[in-house]
């Protein structure tokens, strides 16, 4: 996200919607979807109650935007904000007012959306993942233009990737796999726990990579150890046959 702060004014304004998927998990649809009175800033919480549904295709009408309820009950549910997400709430708010947008449409009587475009129109999953690649490529191009030996580069990833992301920090945390299924909304356990094996199974391979590189440089270190008194021995052993000779 860094990439994405202040300096970087181009992309500054994806920032706040960027860091709630990042620290959220939520689905495209039930981000885009979010109202101002669906998050309660105080208490930090976030009710998912429906998820904004786009269709591309193009007829009389021209795109079109639908509000669905969630497929399964597990899609309702209630999400903790960090401070990092109330943040970005707050700043949405800001850079909405200074720009003097608001939100102007209203979808089967559904309005107050959260994140809206210059024009006061929804998000759609399209924008944002072509915003992704765009805000990848220039990150990549300013690294390779600053680290020109071996510059470490972003791959190239979607919204949902985002949501996948959270879920895998969560793992790695230790937190309960019920409760990572509740805040995912996954309606099947069996969805959470193959992330959770996947994870754990990658971070059991760290952990032995890594015991395996101390155990050799412990080994090294020993040897190292043994090569020095060895040598410190010779040493003495050829003072003390100097010293008879003498």
């Amino acid at each position: 996200m860094e990439f994405l702060s202040k300096e970087n004014s181009q992309y500054y304004h994806w920032l706040p919607i960027f860091t709630v998927m990042l620290g959220t998990g939520m689905r495209v649809g039930e981000i885009t979807g979010l109202r101002w009175n669906d998050i309660d800033l105080k208490s930090g919480i976030i009710d998912v109650n429906h998820t904004l549904v786009y269709y591309k295709h193009r007829d009389e009408n021209g795109c079109y935007f639908d509000i669905h309820s969630p497929k399964t009950k597990a899609g309702v549910r209630q999400i903790p904000m960090t401070e990092e997400v109330k943040n970005a709430f707050l700043l949405e708010k800001k850079m909405q007012e200074l720009a003097g947008i608001q939100s102007k449409v209203t979808i089967d009587g559904y309005h107050n959306f959260i994140f809206v475009n210059r024009f006061g129109n929804v998000q759609n999953q399209g924008t944002l993942n072509r915003a992704l690649r765009r805000i990848i490529r220039d990150c990549n191009d300013k690294q390779l233009l600053k680290e020109k030996n071996n510059p470490v580069l972003l791959p190239n990833f979607s919204c949902h990737s985002l949501r996948h992301t959270f879920t895998t920090r969560l793992v790695e945390a230790g937190v309960d796999i019920k409760v990572i299924q509740n805040l995912c909304g996954h309606s099947r356990s069996d969805v959470t726990l193959d992330i959770y094996t996947t994870v754990t199974k990658e971070l059991k391979q760290a952990e032995f990579d890594d015991f395996q590189k101390k155990l050799k440089e412990k080994k090294q270190e020993w040897k190292n150890r043994q090569e020095k008194d060895a040598r410190f021995s010779s040493g003495v052993v050829e003072k003390i046959l100097l010293h008879k000779q003498w």
